[in-house]
């Protein structure tokens, strides 16, 4: 059977088939959901999102108002997929030892706002927290970042500690419609549809914020054409390329000693 001369397709079509192909191609991830939060916890900690205990991670379950997220106490390294805990909107504790962050409550006030998010991570990423330091919005300006392209809200004031019912309110209006917010003299907070989908998220806006610091002190950031951005972001945040990059977090996670306890389920 003749190939068809791929050279005379326009853009449109070439975009669709090379989706067709990947999502033929490559299957959902085979992790549990404890385990992807594990193993999201690891990821973030190996690219530089260590900042002691400060940051969380939750996941919404199958049960309405409850939510896996990691014991207060434990850092990112530390997470593996048996000790993390199981809350509910007040952040009681259901199932595993311990208790949970307290600063969680602003999450639970995102997942009442947001029915469309299922995952939500939150960290004070290095280069994030410096750029922060200046009351900057994270610009997105190349084509790695896209994924971000006009997704990004940002809250220019700190409200100070996000324990109370304020902060929860104030982080989850300002958010918005958007999958990631920057706050500043803070971190960023990133609300998605999936474990997948937020761990890349996650890992793209440290790295934009730190490409941001890098160019602006080599002169002026230049906008690319919005519909080109648009473009990349529709293209680069679809759920099996999310999965597609995220196994390959996890392999590469995986292959350092420290983490091979990250998938022990306890039984």
């Amino acid at each position: 059977m003749t190939q068809p001369d791929t050279f005379q397709l326009d853009k449109a079509t070439l975009v669709a088939q090379s989706t067709a192909r990947m999502d033929k191609q490559f299957s959902e991830s085979a992790y549990t959901l404890r385990q992807k939060l594990a193993l999201t916890c690891r990821i973030l900690f190996d690219n530089g999102h260590d900042s002691g205990l400060a940051g969380q991670i939750t996941c919404r379950t199958d049960a309405p108002g409850q939510f896996f997220t990691q014991q207060l106490g434990l850092g990112f390294d530390e997470i593996t997929a048996a000790n993390l805990l199981r809350v509910d909107e007040d952040l009681n504790v259901l199932d595993g030892q311990g208790i949970p962050n307290p600063a969680n409550r602003f999450h639970s006030w995102v997942y009442r706002a947001r029915p469309d998010v299922n995952c939500i991570i939150h960290t004070h990423a290095l280069h994030t927290a410096a750029l922060g330091m200046l009351e900057q919005p994270l610009v997105v300006s190349h084509m790695d970042n896209c994924v971000l392209y006009d997704d990004v809200a940002f809250v220019a004031k700190w409200p100070g500690i996000p324990v109370g019912n304020e902060e929860g309110e104030l982080i989850s209006a300002a958010l918005g419609d958007k999958r990631a917010l920057m706050l500043s003299h803070h971190g960023l907070l990133i609300a998605a549809t999936s474990v997948e989908e937020a761990c890349v998220l996650a890992l793209a806006f440290e790295r934009a914020a730190r490409m941001q610091l890098l160019a602006s002190g080599a002169g002026t950031i230049q906008p690319i054409d919005p519909a080109l951005g648009k473009e990349a972001h529709d293209w680069i945040l679809r759920p099996r390329r999310n999965t597609i990059a995220f196994e390959y977090y996890a392999r590469r996670a995986l292959k350092q000693p420290r983490n091979h306890d990250c998938l022990d389920t306890g039984n």
